[in-house]
C-alpha cells in the first residue's frame, strides 16, 4: 500500500501537471487515446494477470511443475495476444480515428498507443505471477522505482513533445516497468524452485478456456462499452472539452482503484491459498478493506472538491467539473465495494457470474449514456453512477442469498448510514452550497462512516473472542 500511495500519488501529481500545460481539449484527447488503448487492452491481457495470481497460489508449494508451466503459458499468450491486438490497432489507427473518436488527427498517436498495448499485456501477466507468489514487497519496490522515474518522464515528455511526447512518456515508463517485473519474476521462480519453462506449458491449455475466457468476456463488457460512451461524448459539442473534464475527475478514480489493486493481490492470494477454509474474518476483511479504502478518500474529495480544482488550475475551476468530480467519486465507492465481491467470485471460479453481471451493467450503462450524454461530462458520469446503482441493487443481493457476501455489509444501519452519508455530500455540491457549510459537515461525516465501519468488523470481532 505504502508503495502503491508514493507511486500513483507522483503519477497523479505528474498528470496535473500534464493536464494543466496541454490544456482541456488536448489533455482530453490524451484521455481518449489512453481510453482506446484500454478497450482494446481488455483483449490484449485475456484476463492472464488474474488467472496467474490465482493459480500461482493455489500450485506454488503443492505442485511447483505446474505452477511453473502456468506462469510460462500466462507469459506465452500475452505475447500472443499483446501482440494481435497491438498489431490491430496499428492498422486500424487512421480508421478509428476518423470514424469513431472524431480526430482523425490523433491516427499517428494512436499508432504509439500499440506500444503501450503490448506492453500492458506483459506486465498483466508477470504482476499477476508475483502476487500469486505472495512477493507483495517486491511489487512494492517495482511500483516505487516506477512512480519516482514516470514524474519526470511524463512531465518532460508533455513538456518538449506535447500530446506525442506524453504518449511516447507512458509508453517508455511501461517499458521500464516490464523489464523490472521480468528480473523480480525470475528472482521469484528460483526461490520456489519453480521450473520457469513454456515447454509442456501447452497442458494447461484448459486453464485459460475455465478461467481466462469469463475473465476476458466479463473484462469485455467494461473497456469497450467505458470506450464507446466515451466516443459517444468527444463527439458531442465541445467534446474534448468535456472529455477533458472528464479525464481530470477519473484521475482519482485511477488512484485509488490502483491502490484497490494492491490490496487484492495479497487478498485474492489469501484467498485461492485458504480455499474452502478461508474464515469469517478473512470474508469479511476481503469485502470491506477495498471499501474502507474509497469511502475515507471519496469524503475530503466531496466535502473540498475546490482542492482538485484548484490543482487542475483554471480551465477546469468550473461547475461541470465540481459536479463531474462528485458523482465520479460517488460511484468509485459502489466499484471499491464490488471488488470483494470480484475476488469472492474468481477464488469459486463462478467468474461466469461476473460475466453476465458485467454484461447487464454495460446494457444498462449504454441506454443511459444514450439519453444524458448531451449534457457532457456530468452527464456521462450520471450514466456511470445510474449503471452501478441499478446493476448493484439488483444483482450483489443474489450473491448475498448465495452466502458470498458477509451479513450486514450489504443491508444493515451501517451500510445504509455509509451511502446515504456519501449521497448527502454529493447532494450539496449539485446544489452548490457554500464552502463554509461543507467544511462543517466534514468531520461529522468522517465520524459517521468511521463508526458505521467499525460496526460492520463488530461480528468479526465477536466471532475471534469466541473462538479464543
Amino acid at each position: 500500500m505504502a508503495g502503491a500511495v508514493i507511486s500513483r500519488g507522483l503519477m497523479l501529481a505528474a498528470t496535473i501537471l500534464v493536464a494543466r500545460m496541454l490544456g482541456k481539449t488536448v489533455y482530453g484527447e490524451l484521455g481518449m487515446i489512453q481510453s482506446t488503448v484500454g478497450m482494446f487492452g481488455v483483449f490484449a491481457g485475456f484476463g492472464l494477470g488474474l488467472t496467474a495470481t490465482k493459480h500461482v497460489a493455489e500450485f506454488r508449494r503443492s505442485d511447483p511443475d505446474r505452477a511453473g508451466r502456468i506462469i510460462g503459458l500466462s507469459g506465452l499468450f500475452a505475447m500472443l495476444t499483446g501482440g494481435l491486438m497491438a498489431l490491430g490497432l496499428f492498422i486500424f489507427a487512421p480508421w478509428l480515428a476518423e470514424h469513431t473518436i472524431n480526430a482523425p488527427h490523433l491516427a499517428g498517436v494512436l499508432r504509439i498507443g500499440a506500444l503501450i498495448l503490448f506492453i500492458n499485456a506483459l506486465n498483466g501477466a508477470q504482476t499477476g505471477a508475483l502476487a500469486g507468489f505472495e512477493a507483495f514487497k517486491t511489487i512494492a519496490h517495482v511500483n516505487l522505482f516506477v512512480g519516482l522515474i514516470s514524474f519526470p518522464i511524463l512531465v518532460c515528455g508533455a513538456y518538449f513533445g506535447g500530446l506525442i511526447g506524453a504518449v511516447w512518456a507512458l509508453a517508455i515508463n511501461l517499458g521500464v516497468n516490464w523489464l523490472l517485473n521480468h528480473i523480480a519474476l525470475r528472482k521469484e521462480v528460483r526461490r520456489f524452485r519453480i521450473p520457469f519453462t513454456f515447454r509442456n506449458c501447452g497442458r494447461e491449455m484448459s486453464v485459460l478456456w475455465a478461467f481466462s475466457l469469463p475473465a476476458v468476456l466479463s473484462g469485455a463488457m467494461v473497456g469497450p462499452v467505458r470506450w464507446a460512451c466515451n466516443a459517444m461524448l468527444v463527439n458531442q459539442p465541445e467534446g474534448y472539452n468535456n472529455m477533458g473534464i472528464f479525464t481530470a475527475a477519473l484521475a482519482f478514480q485511477t488512484l485509488l482503484l490502483f491502490a484497490s489493486g494492491m490490496l487484492s493481490a495479497p487478498l485474492l492470494s489469501m484467498l485461492s491459498n485458504a480455499g474452502s477454509n478461508t474464515s469469517e474474518k478473512l470474508g469479511t476483511v476481503n469485502i470491506l478493506s477495498s471499501w474502507i479504502l474509497g469511502v475515507i478518500v471519496a469524503i475530503p474529495l466531496l466535502c473540498f472538491p475546490e482542492i482538485p480544482q484548484m490543482l487542475f488550475g483554471e480551465n477546469y475551476q468550473n461547475y461541470s467539473f465540481k459536479i463531474t468530480l462528485s458523482i465520479v467519486v460517488f460511484y468509485t465507492c459502489i466499484i471499491m465495494f464490488k471488488e470483494g465481491l470480484a475476488r469472492t467470485l474468481a477464488v469459486n471460479n463462478l467468474l461466469w457470474w461476473g460475466f453476465f453481471s458485467n454484461l447487464f451493467w454495460a446494457i444498462i450503462l449504454i441506454v443511459s449514456a444514450i439519453f444524458f450524454v448531451r449534457w457532457g461530462a456530468p452527464g456521462l458520469a450520471v450514466s456511470f453512477s445510474i449503471a452501478y446503482i441499478v446493476n448493484t441493487l439488483i444483482l450483489v443481493p443474489l450473491y448475498y442469498s448465495r452466502k458470498l457476501v458477509p451479513k450486514g455489509t450489504l443491508i444493515s444501519l451501517g451500510s445504509i448510514t455509509i451511502w446515504s452519508t456519501l449521497i448527502v455530500l454529493v447532494l450539496l455540491n449539485i446544489v452548490n452550497v457554500s464552502l463554509l457549510f461543507r467544511a462543517i459537515a466534514f468531520v461529522p461525516s468522517l465520524l459517521l462512516v468511521v463508526a458505521a465501519f467499525r460496526g460492520l468488523m463488530r461480528p468479526v470481532n465477536v466471532t475471534m473472542e469466541q473462538t479464543a
